[in-house]
């Protein structure tokens, strides 16, 4: 097994529709990958799909291996940029040692841990049993892994492939609680002699909510909301508001249409460049083509009501978002962090904002979706929490992360990395409905994850497929 035959593969994924929740094309693929390879497969009944290869001849008494990955992606792209996701291939590019999607995202997270899994399924390495599971709907609520049986499969050692840094092998994960407010306003006539403009926030970095939340990345949701509170002394109208998108990205872009007289936009847009300014100094380190302005928006006959809009922009501004705490215990690890991931105007009368919530103690996610729940509550939304899924502690005794950094040494005469990652991932459900289960978890280096840009790096694969290659057929 080598990379080439790893990335061939992933190539393939990438020309097939899987966002999270419409993963019906990339189950039939990989059902007709195991039946024209002659494996064994079942699908459960929410999708999971499971590929058995038998064990070669005199391994029949190797602990088998369950290799994992997610077959969902996060689909995001770029504001102008025409893709349609439930059918157009991704477009990518081969620059200086990277795989870039330019403008969407790349699906390496988790389609890099499929082709993995592909590529050993089919290559002649002598091994004990290996079972392939392909988990759905990982990225918006790990629905897959809460939907599995116990029995689906039969290992006992697990090796995750959906982390994003080689050299580092993850023994523990935060979980997380997805937190959602909604205001219902009532509409209002826009003033006589109003004209519409649309502030916005675009082309920030965005990012991963776990990977990236200690990055000191710009959340435009929040920015918006902190300009808009910044001329709440103003006399104009809330028209529309949107941001975000993924509960699980940080908000790249944001918009809001207000109606005001022209004298009182000149004095807001004068303030919105005094903002931009601001935004340049505060982030300009770090993001590096934010950009902050206005534009001539269609005029509009109704805005949302004074009240329910003061109180949306009130709460905005003050929602928290970004780390909460940093671990006592592990150096330089985020415990706790909240993700303002979006603001929508989602019907009639109706405006949603969704939150993430991640920890790896169990009282400080509570405790960071209850600080989010009163920030809204007290501007009068209606809050409501869901999805959540557990963290997974570092065991004390591992032989397969004993077995990992053995063979890292010995493949690259330097060892790995041992921690734990503040991203979400599917073995903390793994270990409920599993006990006794031994993981790690390990990938190539993926950059910009859930985000336009993102990028695999192929030196990074060489040495994720050799790490693979080596535990594989010779954990004992």
């Amino acid at each position: 097994m080598n990379s080439e035959k790893v990335l061939s593969y992933f190539k393939e994924i990438t020309r097939i529709p899987r966002e999270s929740g419409h993963e019906e094309q990339i189950i039939a693929y990989l059902q007709n990958f195991a039946n024209e390879n002659g494996l064994e497969c079942k699908t459960d009944e929410a999708g999971n799909v499971l590929i058995v290869k038998e064990a070669a001849p005199g391994f029949e008494n190797v602990p088998a291996i369950v290799l994992q990955s997610h077959s969902d992606m996060v689909c995001e792209k770029n504001e102008g940029v025409e893709h349609d996701f439930a059918r157009d291939p991704i477009r990518y590019v081969i620059e200086d040692g990277w795989m870039i999607a330019p403008d969407t995202t790349l699906g390496a997270d988790c389609g890099i841990g499929m082709a993995a899994q592909m590529a050993m399924l089919t290559s002649e390495l002598p091994s004990g049993k290996i079972e392939c599971l392909f988990t759905v709907s990982e990225e918006t609520g790990l629905d897959g892994a809460m939907a599995l049986q116990p029995g689906f499969f039969t290992g006992k050692v697990l090796l995750n492939l959906d982390s994003e840094d080689e050299g580092e092998i993850f023994v523990g994960c935060a979980g997380g609680i997805d937190t959602t407010a909604e205001f219902h306003y009532k509409q209002e006539s826009v003033q006589e002699g109003f004209v519409c403009e649309e502030i916005y926030v675009k082309d920030a970095i965005g990012g991963h909510s776990g990977d990236d939340i200690n990055k000191g990345r710009a959340n435009a949701v929040q920015l918006i909301g902190r300009f808009l509170y910044s001329i709440l002394d103003l006399d104009w109208q809330l028209v529309s508001i949107n941001g975000g998108n993924k509960r699980n990205a940080i908000a790249r872009e944001a918009k809001a249409v207000i109606a005001a007289e022209e004298d009182t936009l000149e004095i807001i847009n004068e303030r919105l460049a005094d903002f931009a300014e601001s935004v340049i100094e505060e982030y300009g380190r770090i993001e590096k083509e934010i950009k902050v302005g206005f534009t001539q928006a269609q005029s509009s006959d109704v805005a949302v009501d004074e009240m329910t809009a003061w109180n949306l922009v009130a709460a905005l501004c003050a929602s928290p978002h970004g780390v909460l705490a940093m671990s006592q215990e592990i150096d330089n690890f985020v415990e706790t962090s909240t993700n303002l991931a979006s603001v929508r105007m989602t019907g009639p009368g109706v405006i949603r904002i969704g939150s993430s919530q991640r920890s790896c103690l169990t009282a400080a996610r509570h405790a960071a979706a209850a600080r989010m729940e009163a920030c809204f509550v007290l501007a009068g939304a209606i809050v409501s929490h869901e999805g959540e899924y557990p963290g997974w502690a570092p065991a004390a005794i591992s032989p397969i992360r004993d077995a990992c950094v053995a063979s890292y040494k010995k493949l690259f005469g330097v060892e790995p990395a041992v921690k734990a990652i503040h991203a979400g991932l599917e073995c903390g459900l793994f270990t409920e409905k599993f006990p006794g289960l031994d993981m790690v978890s390990f990938g190539p280096t993926l950059r910009g994850v859930h985000a336009p840009g993102e990028r695999l790096d192929l030196a990074s694969l060489d040495k994720f497929v050799a790490l693979l290659t080596d535990v594989v057929t010779n954990y004992r």
